[in-house]
Formats: C-alpha cells, structure tokens, sequence
C-alpha cells in the first residue's frame, strides 16, 4: 500500500514539473488546488481549482492535481471535517466558543434537507470558514516549495 502510494505521488510530480510552465504558475495552480481541497465542497472542488486557477492564469493541470492529492487524505476526512468545523464554529461564534457536541441520532438529515439555508449556514459556512485556517498556511508553504523544487528541477535535468 505504501509502495503504491508512493509510485501515485511520484508519478503526478513528474507530471508537475513535466508541465510547459513557469514555475510560479505551476506553484500558483498547487497553492489553489490544496486550499479548494480541504473545502467541504466535494462535488465542486474540482471544477472551482480549474476555474480559480483560470482566473488567476495559473496552471489548471496544477490545481487539479493537487486536489486529487488531497483525496489520499479520505480515510480522515471525518476527523478534519469536524476540526474545520470546530474552527469555524469558534470563529464565528460571538463571543468565542466551541460549538456543542453533534449528536446525529437527534437531527437525523435526509438527502433534500441537505439543501436548506439552515443547514448551509449552520454547517457548511462554519466548515468552509474553519477549511481555510488549516488550507491557506498550507497552500502558502506549497506555493514556495513548488518554486523551488520546480526550478532546481528544471536546472538540474535541463
């Protein structure tokens, strides 16, 4: 499992830096897509890296791989949901504090009541918002790592 892990992160890197890029845009497009990858947005995450990295004339095959990337983090995503929501809660809360214990067996959801105002203000801005403190330190130091891999790269193989 390690091993394939491994020959996966080495295979989208060599397509990293096999890209026809500066190496700031490859960063940019990195730095995107990790800070759209930790959003509770799964459906649309793809699509947003790909438009934001347009956008901002980054490299599209940069964000969306490191979006992909983020998805070997899935067996944890449960654990990090309620961490970004825990934030984002204590964010947003005045004054401060941590948000109540969930206990699904007393607001069982079912799939249409997923999609009111409530429940987008009352989870999912709360989670997007505590999303962001752990992604964009993240993205920052990607951002400068892609740089500089990328150019000592470049240098180095030519």
């Amino acid at each position: 499992m390690i091993r394939w892990l491994l020959d996966w992160i080495r295979e989208h890197w060599h397509r990293l830096v096999a890209l026809h890029d500066t190496p700031h845009s490859i960063a940019g497009g990195v730095a995107i897509g990790i800070v759209l990858g930790f959003t509770p947005f799964y459906t649309l995450k793809t699509l947003l890296a790909i438009g934001l990295a347009w956008l901002f004339r980054c490299s599209k095959v940069a964000a969306a791989v490191a979006v992909t990337l983020h998805d070997l983090t899935l067996p944890l995503t449960p654990m990090l949901l309620r961490l970004e929501y825990g934030m984002g809660y204590w964010f947003l809360s005045n004054p401060h504090h941590w948000p109540p214990k969930i206990h699904l067996h007393h607001h069982p959801l079912r799939w249409h009541e997923w999609f009111h105002r409530e429940v987008f203000i009352d989870v999912l801005w709360p989670t997007f918002v505590g999303s962001l403190f752990i992604s964009i330190p993240l993205a920052v130091v990607a951002f400068f790592a892609t740089v500089r891999l990328v150019e000592a790269h470049r240098k180095k193989h030519g």
